[in-house]
């Protein structure tokens, strides 16, 4: 069973690519549905209107995962109307989607964590402030740091910490990597906008959409340009 962690993004796009995310988004996570794969939201950063979002990512697990992903990853078309815009004369919005290489993630090491231990403070009366049970872990690498007080043991507010430096220290590089996704999509998508991997039109997504076939299309265009010279 493969892993995999893919973004949605609508870069620095207007509302209206982020609008084209929440809906690609729906769509994405009933298609992993129904094909028998499991997921999670990692993250999901909401655009600045309602019902918009500016990126999500999810970690995906299943077999045959990649067959699936063919599917889906690169840029994605939507030709309509502007929500917000009502005379915005532009009919093409674009977004990306993308995978999150695994290794570009830094597994966390806990021999790197440095622990203080500190005199615990808030409810627990005077037992608790008499001992340093309270902890601050510190992830060396990153400079990352929590601080643990829910027990009066030390040794559990270790075990506390170390948990959740792991989860502060993988959100932390998440935000990173997708920042730097953000920006290679920026600079990318006039490339890429003139091949996307899946193009929907019209508000109704789920009625509208299409898969661009490449090769149809360059067939047509020959026929197209034969033609002209004929005539």
């Amino acid at each position: 069973m493969k892993t995999k962690i893919i973004q949605i993004t609508a870069g620095r796009g207007p509302a209206e690519c982020c609008w084209v995310v929440a809906q690609v988004l729906k769509l994405f996570l009933e298609e992993i549905k129904n094909s028998g794969f499991t997921y999670s939201i990692l993250q999901r950063d909401k655009g600045f209107e309602n019902g918009t979002v500016q990126s999500a990512t999810i970690q995906l697990k299943g077999k045959e995962v990649d067959t699936f992903l063919a599917l889906w990853l690169g840029t994605i078309q939507w030709v309509g109307t502007s929500k917000f815009r009502k005379h915005h004369k532009r009919k093409n919005w674009f977004i990306g989607m993308y995978e999150i290489k695994q290794t570009e993630l830094i597994t966390l090491n806990e021999k790197d964590i440095s622990f203080q231990a500190m005199r615990s403070s808030g409810p627990g009366g005077q037992n608790v402030n008499k001992v340093n049970s309270a902890v601050r872990a510190t992830y060396n690498p990153t400079g990352d740091q929590v601080v643990v007080m829910d027990s009066r043991s030390q040794h559990q507010n270790k075990k506390i910490a170390i948990e959740r430096l792991k989860e502060k220290v993988h959100q932390s590089q998440l935000t990173k990597l997708q920042k730097s996704l953000s920006d290679q999509w920026e600079n990318h998508l006039n490339i890429q906008r003139g091949n996307p991997i899946k193009v929907f039109k019209g508000t109704d997504f789920k009625k509208n959409h299409k898969k661009q076939s490449y090769a149809s299309n360059r067939q047509q265009l020959k026929k197209d340009l034969r033609n002209e010279l004929k005539n």
